[in-house]
């Protein structure tokens, strides 16, 4: 009898491909989702904002980057999750700037080949965030996320949750370092444009095994992709 244990996956509710097409009411219910991880982000049905998962608990950051939790009935188009476990985590003590910082990311990623969940906890001088506003069906993300709206926090405590994606997963995952911002009081949060760490601790996982769900509603089967997926969301992410 074969009793070992497969190591924690990235699962994903949906490619990321369909949102930069504009497929926004996938209709996948948190309740299912939480069966796949404790920590992640996302957004929600309508593209309503943007969603951070942390220690199980769901919340979306709105158009006004007011902070709500939202319990498991509710829906997402797109989300990645997985159950955090960090494998490694450093203390960065000092104050860096967004440059340096994203360098002291890529030092504790050996390899660019693999996933990566990211757990960074502590106080920064600075987050810019975004979040996006409720958007009708159909319109390309790079589009709806031109609406977007953007907020500065200065001397802030909290989270940022995310994953490192390969660049060839471009398709699936937003490629490269991804990240949203919660707030400790949990009022304030976004994902995360610029951040400027003041003394953090950063916890790494190792994610080798990818999990992928496909929608099976008709405007999803029936969609013929055009949109350049990397360009699209080199836009729309930024």
């Amino acid at each position: 009898m074969n009793t070992t244990v497969s190591p924690p996956a990235l699962y994903l509710c949906s490619p990321v491909n369909a949102i930069v097409e504009g497929l926004y009411e996938q209709k996948i219910a948190f309740n299912e989702l939480l069966q796949h991880g404790d920590f992640g982000l996302g957004t929600f049905d309508q593209l309503d904002g943007e969603m951070v998962l942390l220690d199980g608990e769901v919340f979306q950051i709105d158009s006004a980057g007011a902070v709500h939790r939202i319990g498991r009935e509710a829906m997402t188009p797109f989300a990645c999750v997985t159950f955090f476990r960090a494998v490694s985590e450093d203390d960065v003590a000092e104050s860096l700037s967004w440059d340096a910082f994203q360098l002291r990311l890529d030092a504790l990623m050996p390899s660019r080949n693999i996933f990566y969940a990211f757990r960074i906890e502590g106080k920064f001088d600075l987050i810019r965030a975004r979040s996006v506003p409720r958007t009708e069906n159909y319109r390309p993300l790079v589009d709806a996320a031109g609406t977007q709206s953007t907020f500065e926090f200065r001397q802030v405590r909290g989270t940022l949750a995310g994953f490192y994606t390969p660049a060839f997963m471009s398709s699936l995952n937003v490629p490269g370092i991804h990240l949203h911002f919660l707030s400790e009081d949990r009022t304030r949060g976004g994902h995360l444009l610029e951040c400027r760490p003041a003394g953090v601790k950063v916890g790494v996982q190792f994610l080798s095994r990818l999990e992928l769900s496909l929608p099976m509603t008709l405007d999803y089967l029936t969609l013929q992709f055009q949109r350049d997926v990397a360009a699209d969301l080199h836009k729309a992410e930024r």
